[in-house]
């Protein structure tokens, strides 16, 4: 048997680099973690910036105005902006998410 037939005959496993291995249950869990974490992030940031889009915005009766729209409108905000991440977002929690797994030491 030659040197690439060798090669070529050992398993795909020996093949791989230790850090391509398999990640254990605790590097699942603390991805998981991460991810939710970034997700929740990027919800806050675009309820924060709806919140500021519709600072100014007047609404008339009947469909809005006194203290009811007061009070439930940071709701309404937030529903939206997880609305907007469960749907692709605009970016923030991945680059969140690729910077927490870089301080965590994964890829």
């Amino acid at each position: 048997m030659t040197d690439m037939s060798a090669a070529v005959a050992a398993p795909l496993s020996a093949l791989k680099p230790a850090a391509l291995a398999a990640p254990t249950p605790a590097q699942t869990a603390n991805r998981a973690a991460i991810h939710k974490t970034a997700q929740s992030f990027e919800s806050q940031f675009m309820s924060n910036m709806l919140g500021e889009m519709f600072e100014g915005v007047e609404t008339e009766a009947p469909f809005g105005g006194g203290e009811g729209e007061q009070a439930f409108k940071s709701f309404l905000m937030d529903a939206m902006a997880k609305q907007m991440t469960k749907a692709g977002g605009i970016g923030v929690a991945a680059a969140v998410q690729r910077e927490m797994l870089k301080m965590q030491g994964l890829s």
